[in-house]
């Protein structure tokens, strides 16, 4: 059994990595390999859910020891152990070439794997994966292992969440950058916005995106731009102010998790039809006034991050400084005109 003075070593030498990097491939693999050579095993593997798999699957993003043939089998058998981790913590495994747990034991045979300890990687404190350790002969693992396992799990799951980050803030940047760009080829609002209607559709991963300005005199959001939406639901009917969602239209950013059963949502029936099950509802803004809203359809159920939060609320202040230039801008020409017409009239007194 490791010594306590080697799990510190360990941390103290994935701390520093941490501090050195920000190339997440090379901290799970120092994971991984701490994991073997701390506690002494035959190999190791950091599976993680991916969001283009089926949801019953784990793949492996980290690993040493194992053979191609052995990971291909596994990952259907890392999401159901963790399943298990929720109950307990971890799973401690024994012999792997009988437990009835295992579903795989002549390949764990073939593998030379005689026990398994699995910890779950945990984000936002949710199981996102697990980490787990094989041995070449059978093993008995102690309370500080299990503990020493599940640390060294917990550091995959901050690699992982900092890189996703890093990755969400360096996207955000260069999507915002584009917008702006593209916002000084022209002064036309419906180009503007759907311009940003289109990027934002792809950035956020949504089947759709609309913009409605507000128009006071007939008491609706009026359509300006849209992306992803059908001809049948873009003219199901008015859209009332009196009947949208108030809170955005107060100011502040709304998610709607169902649009076919929220109270404040209007044309549930042709939401569905339209297959919109969940809605971000951003603000625009000129100055301190809500002039309108963009709207973030999702095909499915979904929290959206708060990093697409600060984006869609970033590029709803663009929009707004946008709309509030080209209006500037179409005052001066018409006050340009009438300054000329006006100069006209005086040259015909002489």
């Amino acid at each position: 059994m490791p010594e306590k003075s080697d799990y510190f070593k360990t941390f103290c030498k994935v701390s520093r990595a941490f501090g050195t990097t920000l190339k997440r491939e090379k901290l799970l693999d120092l994971i991984v390999q701490s994991a073997i050579d701390t506690m002494k095993g035959k190999a190791a593997c950091l599976f993680f859910e991916d969001d283009q798999q089926l949801s019953d699957v784990f793949v492996p993003i980290a690993q040493k020891g194992l053979s191609e043939s052995y990971l291909h089998a596994e990952p259907r058998e890392a999401k159901r152990a963790a399943e298990e981790i929720m109950k307990k913590g971890y799973i401690a495994i024994h012999d792997a070439t009988a437990d009835p747990r295992v579903k795989t034991h002549e390949l764990k045979k073939r593998e030379g794997i005689a026990s398994i300890l699995v910890v779950p990687v945990i984000v936002k404190d949710k199981v996102k994966g697990v980490l787990t350790l094989y041995t070449a002969s059978p093993r008995i693992f102690s309370e500080d292992e299990i503990g020493f396992l599940t640390a060294l799990a917990e550091q995959g799951g901050l690699a992982i969440e900092r890189a996703r980050l890093v990755t969400q803030i360096t996207q955000n940047i260069r999507i915002f950058t584009s917008i702006a760009q593209g916002l000084n080829e022209s002064l036309d609002i419906k180009v503007i916005m759907e311009r940003l209607s289109v990027d934002m559709a792809g950035a956020l991963g949504v089947m759709a995106v609309s913009v409605r300005l507000i128009d006071k005199e007939k008491g609706v959001l009026e359509l300006v731009a849209s992306h992803g939406l059908s001809k049948k639901y873009l003219n199901k009917g008015p859209v009332k102010i009196e009947k949208s969602v108030t809170e955005a239209l107060q100011g502040n950013t709304v998610i709607i998790k169902d649009a076919t059963s929220n109270k404040e949502v209007q044309y549930k029936d042709e939401k569905k039809k339209e297959g919109i099950a969940s809605i971000l509802t951003v603000p625009i803004k000129v100055k301190d006034e809500v002039i309108g809203v963009m709207r973030y359809y999702s095909e499915t159920e979904r929290d959206f991050t708060e990093g697409e939060v600060m984006l869609a609320e970033a590029v709803a202040s663009l929009g707004g400084l946008a709309i509030h230039n080209a209006s500037m801008y179409l005052m001066l020409k018409q006050d340009m005109q009438c300054l000329k017409e006006d100069i006209w009239s005086h040259r015909s007194w002489f």
